[in-house]
């Protein structure tokens, strides 16, 4: 069960800081499939597929900010997950669809074990599917093909990515 955007921990500081860039501290993973195929979902907000994503509530750590965006957005259980990129910098600033202003510092993460059954729709997502990296479905995110060359860089050193 998720909550409501007004009762999230962002939702309830963007109405008290009103118009000011805020910091958004969020998690975003990749799940792949035995066939290497990246589940993409389609958010319900912007129409845009995307990987599974959201900001962090308190009381949870980074990892299980990971954990549950996958369940809510996903209907699947991430068991294991393992970070391997951070971004922090002033590049990843950005307005979105409502006005609000944030510097984001999102990690990402590989979900390294899964389990359950796909959920094509939630409260947050229109479709979900798994995608082949080289076949991605538009209109996309534009974190996807970053995240997924980062991920990459990732997997053939073994050194954490600092953006």
């Amino acid at each position: 069960m998720s909550i409501s955007w007004a009762d999230s921990y962002v939702g309830q500081l963007r109405a008290l800081a009103g118009d000011r860039t805020l910091m958004f501290v969020g998690a975003r993973a990749v799940v792949r499939d035995n066939a290497a195929r990246v589940l993409l979902i389609r958010r319900s907000d912007n129409g845009q597929w995307a990987l599974p994503a959201g900001a962090m509530e308190l009381g949870e750590s980074i990892a299980d900010c990971a954990v549950r965006e996958v369940r809510e957005e996903t209907g699947l259980r991430a068991l294991r997950v393992c970070a391997f990129a951070l971004y922090t910098g002033p590049d990843f600033t950005s307005t979105n669809m409502y006005g609000h202003t944030y510097q984001v510092f999102t990690t990402a993460f590989r979900v390294e074990e899964w389990d359950g059954e796909l959920t094509r729709m939630t409260d947050e997502t229109t479709d979900a599917g798994f995608f082949p990296p080289q076949e991605l479905p538009t209109p996309l995110s534009g974190s996807v093909v970053e995240t997924l060359a980062d991920l990459d860089v990732f997997e053939q050193t073994n050194r954490l990515i600092l953006k």
